[in-house]
């Protein structure tokens, strides 16, 4: 193997040019060349493919987003995109390639390396963290961050005005940034996809809550089912007389920002572990850190398995916050 490829793919995450670096300088180290494919699959159909050295991933272990800019591809979906793409790495002599991103782009790997007979590797980047064969994915630790300190701001005008404060975040099926930033921001409520709670049970504990104190703060993912925030917001003041009710949406600032460290060094482990792998053979795998260890896991197993919340944790912020 002479040469190999990298592209990010899906939604960005902060960490994923650490995780471009350790890519290219361990390559480098082991005398492969390595192409930075631009816009995801979308660049690699249109042959949008250069040549990325150790100077050009210089000072970028710390920037989020991605330098190697990402795309959703309607035409990698069908067989047709998929072929182009093929002839492409083929055209520049590339032998495997590596995939960035979370379950949709993994899956696309999936698909693409099956099709070809092509080595593939994945690297789980994705702030919902809903990946199976990995504890935890690049991007998350950085999310998690940025949402506590908007919760941690947030709280200060709740106690001021002795309000219910609900903040939404991403998480659309997941809800592993809920929970966790929920925790660390000390929320007295998160709602989660994986509570599958109904909003009579919802107004019933807040008015619990609601009898010891007025400032409330309640953690929302996005992949809830009890419907928009407005209507939610609005359910509880009439439920609660004299309640003074707020929601803030956090959206894609959540997505932004520098990597914190835990993600460069995550992005770094895993930027090594993937090229060494493509380089002994492996194939159509993810590279994922389980319990502090590097593990392989064949991309079938990530896609057709699902995450599954921490339920003990789960209940330990039940307990805590009190509710």
């Amino acid at each position: 193997m002479k040469n190999i490829a990298v592209l990010t793919s899906g939604g960005d995450a902060p960490g994923m040019n650490a995780c471009i670096r350790s890519i290219v300088r361990t390559a480098s180290y082991k005398n492969i060349e390595v192409y930075g494919i631009q816009y995801g699959y979308q660049g690699l159909i249109e042959n949008n493919l250069k040549i990325i050295t150790n100077k050009d991933v210089g000072n970028t272990i710390h920037i989020g987003g991605t330098i190697l800019k990402t795309a959703r591809s309607d035409e990698f979906r069908l067989k047709k995109g998929r072929d182009k793409a093929y002839q492409n790495l083929k055209k520049n002599n590339i032998d495997g390639l590596i995939v960035l991103g979370g379950d949709g782009s993994l899956t696309g790997a999936k698909i693409f390396g099956d099709e070809n007979k092509f080595p593939v590797i994945g690297i789980p980047c994705t702030i919902d963290n809903d990946l199976y064969g990995s504890d935890y994915s690049i991007g998350f630790a950085s999310a998690r961050e940025t949402v506590v300190d908007a919760v941690d701001k947030i709280r200060d005008t709740a106690a001021s005005h002795e309000r219910i404060f609900i903040v939404e975040v991403m998480g659309r099926e997941s809800g592993y940034l809920a929970l966790e930033s929920g925790i660390a921001s000390g929320a007295e409520m998160i709602l989660i996809p994986e509570n599958k709670k109904e909003i009579k049970d919802v107004i019933t504990d807040i008015k619990k809550i609601n009898e010891e104190k007025k400032s409330i703060i309640i953690i929302y993912a996005e992949g809830c089912k009890l419907g928009r925030l407005d209507k939610i917001s609005k359910k509880i003041s009439k439920s609660i007389p004299g309640s003074n009710v707020r929601y803030s949406i956090l959206g894609h600032i959540q997505r932004g920002g520098t990597a914190v460290p835990s993600d460069r060094i995550l992005g770094t482990i895993l930027g090594y572990k993937s090229v060494d792998s493509i380089l002994n053979g492996e194939k159509n795998m993810m590279v994922g850190l389980v319990e502090n260890k590097c593990l392989l896991t064949p991309l079938k197993e990530i896609i057709n398995k699902e995450r599954g919340i921490n339920k003990e944790i789960m209940n330990i912020s039940k307990i805590i916050s009190n509710y």
